[in-house]
């Protein structure tokens, strides 16, 4: 018997090929990638800040944005030469600072002829003459989980040379400054 080409109420009964679902698995897979992936990035990126002022030029601009590793911190400590974001003496109605940490806890700290010294040798991160001595005239220890952070740009920074600041405490600090976004004055990339 030949077969015709009419009509048929007869439903073929349709196969699922391991094609389709090595498709559908990889777009689920997929999915699930970029979910993880996005949720990392948030943990690890934290936040974005803008800098408020000229402190810390050259190396960041008054108005860049910058990433804030808010996760580091969980896990370890500042450390000297780290660009940090936090909150003066923890003022919630305060900007966020963005300065560098020149001396970490049970360090010993001064400002002599405009030179800052750091457990009795010159800072490496201070290159140029300190006019503003501040609180750092005399000769004093950080306590434990305290910081002494200068802006790069020391002599248009307030810090932790100013009474009102002081030594930052760990528990006031937001994070690390890992990555700038791009501006006029500078390109985008980590921050040393």
């Amino acid at each position: 018997m030949a077969k015709t080409r009419g009509l048929s109420f007869y439903k073929k009964k349709k196969k699922i090929s391991r094609v389709h679902v090595w498709e559908v698995f990889t777009w689920i897979f997929g999915m699930l990638i970029a979910v993880f992936i996005a949720v990392v990035l948030n943990i690890f990126l934290g936040t974005m800040i803008s800098v408020v002022g000229v402190s810390m030029e050259p190396t960041l601009y008054n108005g860049q944005k910058v990433f804030v590793n808010t996760f580091l911190y969980l896990i370890t400590t500042p450390q000297k030469g780290d660009v940090i974001v936090f909150l003066p003496n923890g003022n919630e109605n305060s900007h966020y600072y963005v300065k560098r940490v020149v001396a970490v806890s049970g360090d010993k700290v001064v400002i002599r002829d405009g030179v800052l010294y750091v457990n009795d040798e010159e800072s490496p991160w201070i290159t140029e003459k300190l006019v503003e001595e501040g609180m750092a005239a005399n000769e004093f220890t950080l306590g434990n989980g305290e910081f002494f952070c200068i802006g790069d740009n020391s002599g248009n920074s307030e810090d932790s040379r100013s009474a009102n600041i002081g030594p930052v405490s760990e528990k006031d600090i937001l994070g690390k400054v890992w990555f700038r976004a791009p501006c006029e004055e500078a390109g985008m990339g980590f921050v040393k």
